[in-house]
């Protein structure tokens, strides 16, 4: 039984078409699986925030952050990926 290693997403910027389709593209491309998405547009503002299953990913986490920043610059939003220890861990201190 393979062990999963989650990560969480989070895209913003200016909505229009293609963003998911660009985003999930990226992941698929890299072996990251969708474990969970929401995603919601306020006033023309395009906000999702993915959780990611990076265990069979082909990149690490900092190649695979500055593929999302790239597809991000070309998508016109801000990509940022970070690995679930960072929100499990910044209460315990």
């Amino acid at each position: 039984m393979n062990e999963t290693e989650h990560a969480v997403i989070t895209v913003m910027g200016q909505d229009r078409v293609g963003i998911v389709a660009g985003v999930s593209k990226i992941l698929a491309d890299n072996g990251v699986n969708i474990v969970d998405i929401s995603q919601t547009i306020m006033q023309g503002i395009f906000a999702m925030i993915l959780m990611v299953d990076i265990s069979q990913a082909k990149q690490d986490l900092i190649a695979l952050q500055e593929t999302l920043q790239a597809a991000g610059a070309s998508l016109g939003v801000r990509i940022v990926i970070q690995h679930e220890d960072i929100f499990r861990y910044m209460h315990r201190i």
